[in-house]
């Protein structure tokens, strides 16, 4: 994972989901709770809460989990961002 301020600012819930979604995840509105979503990766059917505000920390955070579960490196995940 790269240092927090390497982490783009521009990231959203939306092209956060997009980008998740070509990586092998799928995305669910109900399963989470309120206004988070579920992003379960396909093959490992292992699931990351993504809240509705996204700042760096919690950014930094999704991402990690997306790179553990997805079996990614952070070169394929910046890739799709």
């Amino acid at each position: 994972m790269p240092l927090l301020s390497d982490l783009p600012s521009n990231i959203n819930r939306k092209k956060l989901t997009k980008a998740l979604i070509r990586l092998g995840f799928s995305i669910s509105k109900k399963g989470g709770k309120g206004s988070h979503f579920k992003a379960t990766h396909n093959r490992t059917q292992k699931s990351v809460t993504i809240p509705s505000k996204l700042n760096k920390h919690v950014l930094y955070y999704v991402l990690k989990e997306v790179e553990k579960y997805g079996n990614l490196t952070w070169e394929e995940i910046k890739k799709e961002l």
